[in-house]
C-alpha cells in the first residue's frame, strides 16, 4: 500500500539527524545532496541536529563542504552546544573534568566554564577515541569525591564507515559502575535538545518534522516533543530491530531521498 507524503512535504522546517541520515564517517549517502537542494528549492528551514559532540558547527559545515554540501555553520546545533548551554544555565562559571573532543571542550570554554582536573564541579564524557584506562580511573575517582557525572548524549553505539561502533553510554558506563553513580545525559532524546532546535528555528512543533535512524533518541524525542517522526533505514535502526519499542514512528522511509517522492511503499512492521 502506496502512503502521500502530501503531510511531509508541508512542513516549514526540518531538524535533521547526521550519523546514518547524511553521512556514515565520512561517506555521503545516497541522495542527500538532492535533499538538500529541495530544502533550499522549496524554502524550508533546517536544522542538522547531531547528538555527536567531537566538532563544532564550523568543523561540520566544513565536513559536509568536503563532501560537495555548501551549508553554512548557523544550521547546525550539537549535544557539545547543549551540554554547554546546560552546565551554564546549572553553574554558572563552573569548573569540568572534560574526557572528549575540541568540539566538547571548546563549547564549554565557549559557555564560560574553566578546565579542572582536581575538584572539578562536573565531569563530561562525549564521544572520543583518546579514552584511556586512566581518564576512566580519574574521572571514576573525582565522581566519587562528588562531582556530577554528565553524558553528551545516551547513545550506545554509532554507525560509522567500518559498522556499528560504541559511542557515549558505552564509552561512560565504566565510570557509572566504578563509581555507583548514573550519568545525566543532555543530547536527544532529552527535551532539552528538541526546545533548542525549535527555538534555533523560530518554528512551532506543529510546523516541524525530526529524521532520523534511531528509535531510542531521535523518534522518541520527536514524539515527546509531539513533532511529526521520521525514520530512515540507513543508520542504526531495521525493520526488525523497530519491533523492540513499544512507539511507532510517523514514516518509516528507505533513506533521507524518499522523502522528495510523492508516494511511497508502506513498510509493515511486525
Amino acid at each position: 500500500m502506496d502512503i502521500s507524503l502530501e503531510k511531509l512535504h508541508s512542513k516549514k522546517a526540518f531538524i535533521c539527524d547526521m550519523d546514518g541520515v547524511i553521512y556514515h564517517g565520512n561517506r555521503l549517502l545516497p541522495n542527500v545532496p538532492e535533499f538538500v537542494k529541495w530544502l533550499g528549492d522549496t524554502g524550508k528551514d533546517f536544522l542538522f541536529l547531531t547528538n555527536s559532540s567531537e566538532r563544532s558547527p564550523r568543523e561540520l559545515a566544513q565536513k559536509l563542504e568536503r563532501m560537495g554540501l555548501n551549508i553554512s555553520e548557523d544550521h547546525f546545533y550539537t549535544s557539545a552546544l547543549a551540554t554547554a548551554a546546560f552546565l551554564a544555565g546549572q553553574c554558572p562559571g563552573g569548573s569540568v573534568y572534560v574526557i572528549g573532543e575540541p568540539g566538547l571542550v571548546n563549547a564549554l570554554y565557549d559557555a564560560g566554564l574553566s578546565m579542572n582536573d582536581y575538584n572539578p564541579d562536573y565531569v563530561v564524557l562525549g564521544e572520543t577515541r583518546s579514552l584511556s584506562y586512566e581518564k576512566i580511573e580519574h574521572a571514576a575517582s573525582l565522581v566519587m569525591k562528588g562531582a556530577k557525572l554528565i553524558g553528551t548524549n545516551p547513545d550506545m553505539t554509532g554507525p560509522s564507515e567500518k559498522g556499528i561502533i560504541p559511542a557515549c553510554r558505552a564509552l561512560i558506563s565504566p565510570i557509572e559502575l566504578t563509581a555507583g553513580k548514573n550519568a545525566y545525559f543532555v543530547g536527544k532524546p532529552n527535551p532539552l535538545m528538541m526546545r533548542h532546535a525549535l527555538k534555533k528555528l523560530s518554528c512551532h512543533r506543529v510546523d516541524a518534522a525530526i529524521i532520523g535512524d534511531r528509535m531510542d533518541t531521535d523518534i522518541i524525542a520527536g514524539i515527546e516533543s509531539e513533532v511529526d517522526t521520521v525514520l530512515v533505514l540507513t543508520g542504526v535502526t531495521t525493520l526488525e530491530t523497530i519491533t523492540n519499542f513499544p512507539y511507532r514512528p510517523s514514516y518509516i522511509l528507505d533513506g533521507i531521498g524518499d522523502i522528495l517522492k510523492e508516494t511511497v511503499v508502506k513498510k509493515e512492521v511486525r
